[in-house]
């Protein structure tokens, strides 16, 4: 039987929004190009701080000096896959969050192998969508058996579930269908989860908080936008504005 999320309250996902503007956790984030810039403002709107470099000399030193990694593998170019393993092991080596977003490895052999090799390396987070997560479990291995003795897992949608260890489960439903008409969107919201599991003692909770913190925010932005045009200067402000007045009023969560 699954267990219902710890104490997922306005309370606790504010928590997790004053501690990342308190601390500015740096991201070091290995994202894909069209994602970049995008990936890098949402992080300072919320009150983090962005580093993106996939120089494979320099990754190693970002990332021990990071609060955390994202791996995303939107743009798999050569330099991001030497990068990518680099990265990893300094932040484990330093005890640093890592989330994976393993970005269309349903649409490629070659992309879900190296994400699987990857997988291999334990990721702190896996983020994936339904797709993905089929081609990343072709033994029909659910994401709740992957977070028992793996990463806590998120499977975004429509709603959002979340599994971790001890059959923890929760579903969350904020978020916009606009949201999904910009691209880079779904990317930079792993950003702020791993921003959120930066300072959060506990993984399962640092990752619902992320995604209802970002999906609150494009709740927000897209209820002030005209269309998908508007719709990034607002999320950016949405984030930059976002108060625990906003998250008591607007946070959804399902049934597990």
């Amino acid at each position: 039987m699954n267990a219902p999320s710890p104490a997922l309250t306005p309370a606790m996902v504010g928590r997790v929004l004053d501690q990342i503007r308190a601390r500015a956790p740096r991201v070091h984030a290995l994202t894909n190009t069209v994602a970049q810039t995008l990936t890098a403002n949402v992080l300072l709107a919320l009150g983090a701080v962005p580093s993106m470099t996939v120089a494979a000399d320099e990754v190693r030193a970002f990332t021990a000096t990071a609060d955390a990694l994202l791996v995303n593998l939107g743009t798999l170019d050569d330099e991001r896959r030497r990068s990518m393993p680099l990265a990893i092991e300094a932040a484990q080596s330093c005890k640093r969050p890592f989330v994976l977003d393993p970005v269309f490895v349903d649409r490629s052999p070659e992309r879900a192998a190296f994400a699987q090799a990857l997988i291999g390396l334990s990721p702190t987070v896996l983020r994936v969508n339904p797709d993905e997560l089929t081609a990343l479990s072709p033994k029909a291995i659910g994401p709740a058996e992957m977070a028992e003795t793996g990463p806590v897992v998120a499977v975004t949608g429509a709603t959002d579930r979340v599994f971790g260890p001890g059959r923890l489960t929760a579903a969350l439903a904020n978020g916009h269908p606009l949201l999904s008409k910009t691209t880079a969107t779904g990317c930079a919201g792993g950003a702020v989860i791993a921003a959120s599991v930066a300072v959060s003692n506990n993984v399962f909770s640092g990752v619902c908080a992320g995604l209802s913190i970002f999906n609150i925010a494009g709740e927000i932005a897209a209820e002030r936008a005209r269309g998908p045009g508007s719709l990034v200067p607002e999320l950016l402000d949405a984030l930059y504005g976002l108060c625990a007045a906003d998250i008591a009023a607007r946070l959804k969560t399902e049934p597990a």
